[in-house]
């Protein structure tokens, strides 16, 4: 009888621990992992420089589709005119050469300058002309920014961009030591093609054999230089 009941309090005990270890795996079990879809939250990388940046699972801005824009806030290009290029689906021809006439000239200044920037007074032109109309060989499938960077380069002449992603173009901020906001609040950099202001960067307008591109400062937005195109408060560049 004692022999049995020694035999019972063991198995007893061993059912206890079962019970116990299970209901430790069961309290201790990790809850559900965070799901990692299409989730607006950023995340911290690396490129290959080794620079932590934050990147987001959204990188399109959302375009409404009854706004008329592109996905790069673009409007509508008015009939007749040249369509913009996105820079990474055009390849350079450099077998294939072309002219175009470039000019760089800020002579709006003159006519502001209780606006302008006296500490510029030492860079800014005598008569507003930084570079004259000059012929320029270009490669085909080359855009506007591929001349005025290589040219103002090749001319010595100052120039400073950015890249805005947003517009998938760069944007000039300063020729000449002449940059946005030296002549006011609305003052920059634009450009135009054959007398044209495009509405959007010069990164994605591809040149065409004859084209006569003018780089102009305006101090109010365009509307001084024969243009008013702006793009989410920036003047195109």
């Amino acid at each position: 009888m004692k022999l049995w009941k020694t035999r019972q309090a063991k198995i007893c005990f061993t059912v206890v621990c079962i019970i116990a270890v299970l209901a430790a795996a069961f309290i201790l079990q990790p809850g559900p992992k965070k799901a990692v879809g299409n989730t607006t939250d950023s995340l911290n990388t690396s490129d290959s420089s080794g620079e932590s940046s934050s990147v987001s699972n959204l990188q399109t801005p959302t375009v409404s589709s009854t706004s008329g824009k592109d996905k790069y806030e673009t409007d509508s290009v008015p009939k007749g005119k040249p369509k913009p290029v996105e820079p990474e689906d055009v390849t350079i021809d450099n077998g294939k050469k072309h002219t175009v006439t470039l000019s760089i000239c800020c002579d709006t200044i003159l006519d502001n300058m209780g606006m302008f920037n006296k500490d510029k007074l030492g860079v800014l032109p005598e008569k507003g002309v930084i570079l004259a109309p000059m012929t320029v060989t270009f490669s085909e499938g080359e855009n506007v920014f591929d001349v005025l960077k290589r040219v103002t380069r090749e001319e010595r002449i100052h120039m400073e961009f950015k890249f805005t992603p947003i517009y998938n173009s760069a944007y000039i901020q300063g020729i000449h030591n002449l940059y946005e906001f030296d002549c006011g609040g609305l003052s920059g950099w634009m450009y135009k093609v054959n007398d044209w202001f495009p509405n959007y960067g010069a990164s994605r307008y591809v040149l065409q054999q004859g084209d006569v591109i003018e780089w102009v400062y305006t101090c109010d937005l365009g509307r001084d230089v024969g243009g008013g195109y702006a793009i989410g408060g920036q003047i195109v560049g």
